[in-house]
């Protein structure tokens, strides 16, 4: 975490370096994105054509973390964001003039187990574990395998870590993390592969991860689902870098409209998204069946409006100050453009 903060102050040093000139021609937009469902909006405006048919030209920049995609926004090395929305409070208080401007999903993330670890998880349909059941389960695998339980998630300062730590001691209430699991940060996609593998007992994950491991590890349970880690638990977001500067009003302005066209579509009509995600996240390795049967598990969670993500966002900042992963609280409302939106609705 502390080698994080050098990077963003060093960054964010540059970037006030060349304030007083634009990033870019406003003509070519750099949309920074990590490779998960919830940034399929981004992948269904572009691969639709509804960007350029609006006059504007995306550069889509591929990032394995949040935090990674943050260093490369306070830098200037791309225009906006869409990924988790906690590193943006990072951001923003090291100086980073950035909005969110559009939610684009929530309960994105799931914790799976395997093995030993999910024989004493409920199957999908009964009823989820308790807080009290949750921590037996810990227990017994401790008693039982010689070992503590090993978590993949994404490094410290992303939204998985922090929401796998929010889960683990706020709603289980376990004070001491260390004596009860081992969590292992890691891009997502080392996360994915290191369960299929078994080197680790679980892992948070997100669609189309959970089909894709699911379909491979047929015993593998969901331990706990995103309702149950934090109801409306924050997603992913689009972001901007100085949204109101004259140069940038009039794309921004455009891009989130068909952003949020593009969450519309993904909400009520999954199926018509398939090949615009496939594009992008099949890899060759997710079929066009498993990514529509990804997408329609998530249709329910791709929302626009960011005020229904307020109230978590500043949970989670909460808990990263008492933990001192910050500094200090920022005003979360400061983050958010909450009438953007409006104008992509139907």
């Amino acid at each position: 975490m502390r080698r994080f903060f050098l990077k963003m102050m060093a960054a964010v040093a540059v970037a006030a370096v060349t304030t007083q000139a634009p990033v870019q021609a406003a003509e070519t937009i750099r949309v920074g994105y990590i490779p998960v469902l919830g940034s399929s909006a981004l992948f269904v405006l572009d691969g639709k054509g509804w960007a350029k048919d609006a006059g504007l030209t995306l550069e889509l920049v591929r990032f394995t973390s949040g935090p990674q995609a943050i260093q490369a926004l306070v830098a200037g090395r791309i225009d906006g964001y869409v990924a988790g929305v906690l590193p943006l409070l990072q951001a923003r208080a090291h100086g980073a003039d950035v909005k969110v401007v559009a939610a684009a999903s929530v309960d994105e993330l799931s914790v799976i187990a395997r093995g030993p670890l999910a024989a004493s998880v409920p199957a999908d349909g009964q009823a989820p574990l308790s807080a009290q059941a949750t921590r037996e389960v810990f227990e017994h695998f401790h008693t039982t395998q010689g070992r503590l339980p090993r978590i993949a998630t994404q490094p410290p300062g992303s939204v998985p870590d922090t929401l796998l730590r929010y889960w683990l001691k706020q709603r289980v209430g376990i004070t001491d993390l260390a004596a009860a699991t081992t969590i292992v940060g890691v891009d997502i996609d080392a996360a994915q592969q290191a369960f299929l593998a078994g080197a680790v007992d679980a892992a948070v994950l997100r669609e189309p991860a959970l089909t894709v491991v699911r379909r491979r590890l047929p015993d593998a349970r969901i331990f706990v689902d995103g309702q149950g880690m934090m109801p409306d638990q924050p997603g992913s977001v689009l972001a901007i870098l100085r949204p109101t500067a004259p140069d940038r009003q009039g794309w921004t302005k455009t891009l989130t409209a068909l952003f949020v066209r593009a969450t519309t579509l993904l909400s009520q009509h999954p199926d018509e998204a398939v090949p615009y995600v496939q594009k992008v996240l099949g890899g060759g390795l997710v079929s066009e069946e498993l990514m529509k049967e990804a997408l329609e598990h998530s249709a329910a969670h791709f929302i626009s409006d960011p005020a229904r993500i307020i109230p978590g966002v500043r949970d989670l900042q909460d808990f990263e100050v008492a933990q001192g992963l910050l500094r200090k609280a920022q005003p979360v409302e400061d983050l958010f453009i909450q009438d953007l939106w409006r104008q992509g609705t139907p």
